[in-house]
């Protein structure tokens, strides 16, 4: 059985922002194994189309994020949109029973399914769905944005910290 993980870079006071910062070459690189290693992605459709940049190359790209780029690329995602007709390149449109299609994908594969985007995994959240919150914690304060949590936190145990390069902690939380 799949274990269903949310995790996102996250301000000190809890905000999630992808042009406000972002990983340094250490935690870039840890993302390139957890991508490498993960049995799939679900999103949301705004993480989604967010995250379609990797489908396509730019000749700008170090190694790195070729890298990235080909672990996202060969991963499966499952799309949960009820605006979307269509998805991309290794993608599968989830409509409809949310809660079904999604304790479907955690009895049908083994390993990690990254869950992306808060509002996502708030809904995931609700269902008790989620196995597993990253927090990837960096030293700046946004102020505002969207949060981590985008309902209520759940009531969640902290089950290890690691250090991951010179700037972020990632604390990871179970559900209580």
């Amino acid at each position: 059985m799949a274990k269903l993980v949310f995790g996102m870079n996250q301000s000190l006071d809890g905000y999630v922002d992808h042009m406000a910062f972002g990983p340094d070459r250490t935690l870039f690189r840890h993302f390139i194994e957890e991508a490498r290693g993960q049995a799939g992605s679900v999103y949301g459709r705004r993480m989604y189309e967010i995250m379609r940049y990797w489908d396509d190359d730019h000749p700008e790209w170090d190694a790195e994020e070729q890298a990235f780029a080909a672990a996202w690329r060969n991963q499966t995602k499952w799309v949960v949109s009820r605006s979307l007709a269509s998805v991309g390149p290794n993608a599968i449109l989830v409509q409809g029973d949310l809660e079904g299609a999604i304790r479907a994908l955690k009895a049908e594969h083994n390993g990690e399914i990254e869950v992306a985007g808060p509002d996502l995994a708030q809904s995931l959240t609700e269902l008790g769905l989620i196995d597993e919150y990253r927090i990837y914690l960096h030293p700046v304060v946004l102020g505002h944005g969207k949060p981590y949590f985008a309902g209520p936190r759940p009531p969640l145990r902290l089950l290890t910290h690691e250090r991951i390069g010179e700037d972020v902690i990632r604390l990871t939380y179970v559900p209580a």
